[in-house]
């Protein structure tokens, strides 16, 4: 794979990644200079303009995943991939965004809450459901493993590098900057990556334009004549998209679900005006329905790549759109994209850190140690980030070394546990009123264990394969939770009476949320 790179590439690659990490330095510096408490680092200390947020939601709601790693499974598996990942989950989630985004940020704002963990202590008044919700977002290390290993698989092709060298540079780089800049630098950088983003989309998504020369009925038939099965709607021998009940029927229920992670729903938080989130959610969902779009170069490099190797040699599903670039494109349109592909990893990597770290900071070493932690809490959360770098490391270059089928798979696994157990709590805290502690409780276990049960155990028949899909498990671990919360909430449900008597500040609010819902 690293002597596809000719050497002008690699050279102009080093000077561009150089220059790339010193722009970024320079907004690290100049947004931890205001950083005075770990509520800075979390939410910022400067306003920051709708369109720079709403930027920073699209780039951060785009992970390595969209540009790097679904174009792989894309390029393995056709058209049904297509329908998964660029139309039926995209659409639920955007939908999803707008609803949640307006009822989480006005019960957010007024409970103070920096991390998703707060907002569920504070909206059911359980610390323990706190430090529940805090343990539950160590899952999230998983997708950063993800952006690890596709940034890791990009720069080693084009910088002819060795795939652990280049994991700990990155690992180190990133890392490193987070443990200073927060959200003030965070919201410029990813502003910055998510305009490279846009272009590098449009530069994919026409990339392949003469595969068009006759059409979309001549660019399936060049499918067609490689894979018949690359040109359906379904896939029956893939692992992922066999029928519909799995591209789409699950897609949209993870879609909906997917908004529910700390880095998404928390970006609203940044906005320090209401009148703002409409203009936020306008530039966020328009971007981000682009940068969804991308997987289609998936279908190119398949056409590229017809048997998907080179020189003989199998290309690993995370490694495909790495190949695609470096063989398609040249010298200097290749490192625009490389530059694109980097920043779709880094935007979302950055709030990942940001988010976890400030989640383990606050919301666990904090309760356990106590108020002298609270004193040292910028220090804690550094330290944090050194701890949380280690294990990145050395999870990354497993992943690298043994992937089951993709590193896709390992990072839904985890991913998608978390917010599947987010969902109902989410959901019944912005927008039902009286709400029994043991509905949102009962249904997030509820989640974790129907999730891990049907993944692990390998319940119904779409498990019963060599690699196992964790859309299905979330699917019916969600659907379970929200049968499980509803039960649990109609028969629990505090009186009226006593709920406002017990909990105005919560019940008022909620109203507030309904009527800007309405």
């Amino acid at each position: 794979m690293n002597s596809l790179a000719p050497s002008e590439l690699v050279i102009a690659g080093w000077i561009l990644v150089l220059a790339y990490a010193a722009v970024i330095l320079f907004f690290v510096v100049r947004g931890a200079l205001k950083i005075r408490s770990i509520s800075d680092y979390a939410l910022g200390s400067v306003a920051f303009s709708p369109v720079a947020v709403g930027l920073a939601l699209a780039a951060s709601m785009t992970s390595a995943a969209t540009f790097i790693i679904n174009p792989g499974f894309v390029a393995l598996y056709g058209i049904s991939g297509v329908i998964s990942m660029a139309i039926a989950l995209p659409a639920a989630a955007l939908v999803s965004l707008v609803i949640l985004t307006k009822g989480f940020r006005a019960m957010g704002t007024a409970v103070k809450a920096q991390t998703m963990a707060q907002w569920m202590g504070a909206v059911y008044k359980s610390k323990g459901y706190t430090l529940f919700f805090a343990f539950l977002s160590l899952l999230l290390i998983t997708f950063i493993i993800l952006i690890c290993v596709g940034l890791t698989k990009v720069l080693a092709s084009v910088l002819n590098l060795n795939e652990l060298y280049a994991c700990v540079g990155i690992v180190v780089f990133v890392f490193g900057y987070m443990m200073f800049g927060g959200a003030n630098s965070m919201v410029y950088t990813n502003m910055i990556q998510a305009v490279l983003m846009v272009i590098v989309a449009v530069i994919l998504l026409g990339s392949g334009y003469d595969h068009f020369s006759n059409g979309v009925h001549g660019f399936l038939d060049k499918l067609t004549a490689i894979d018949p099965l690359l040109a359906q709607p379904t896939n029956p021998q893939s692992f992922l998209f066999r029928d519909n009940f799995e591209i789409i029927f699950c897609q949209i229920i993870i879609g909906i679900a997917i908004v529910c992670q700390p880095h998404i729903i928390t970006k609203s938080l940044l906005l320090k005006n209401e009148k703002d989130v409409n203009l936020y959610l306008l530039v966020g969902i328009a971007t981000e329905a682009l940068f969804f779009l991308v997987v289609i170069a998936g279908l190119y490099a398949r056409i590229t790549f017809p048997d998907l190797t080179i020189n003989g040699t199998a290309i690993p599903v995370d490694g495909i759109m790495s190949a695609y670039v470096v063989q398609e494109f040249p010298v200097y349109m290749g490192l625009l994209v490389v530059m694109g592909l980097i920043s779709a990893g880094l935007s979302t990597l950055e709030g990942l850190i940001q988010s976890l770290s400030i989640t383990i900071t606050s919301d666990i070493i904090t309760p356990i140690v106590g108020e002298k932690a609270a004193a040292n809490s910028v220090v804690i959360n550094r330290l944090v980030i050194v701890a949380l770098a280690i294990v990145t490391i050395l999870l990354t270059f497993d992943q690298l070394l043994n992937p089951n089928l993709s590193v896709g798979i390992f990072a839904q696994n985890g991913v998608y546990a978390y917010f599947s157990a987010a969902f109902v709590p989410v959901l019944f805290g912005m927008f039902l009123k009286r709400v029994p502690l043991i509905a949102p409780v009962a249904a997030s276990l509820t989640s974790v264990a129907v999730h891990f049960a049907v993944y692990y155990g390998g319940l119904t028949s779409y498990m019963d394969a060599p690699v196992r899909n964790p859309g299905i498990a979330a699917a019916l671990a969600i659907l379970a939770s929200v049968l499980v919360g509803l039960i649990l909430y109609f028969t629990f449900r505090k009186p009226a009476v006593l709920e406002t008597e017990t909990d105005p500040s919560i019940n008022t609010l909620k109203e507030v949320v309904y009527e800007k819902e309405l």
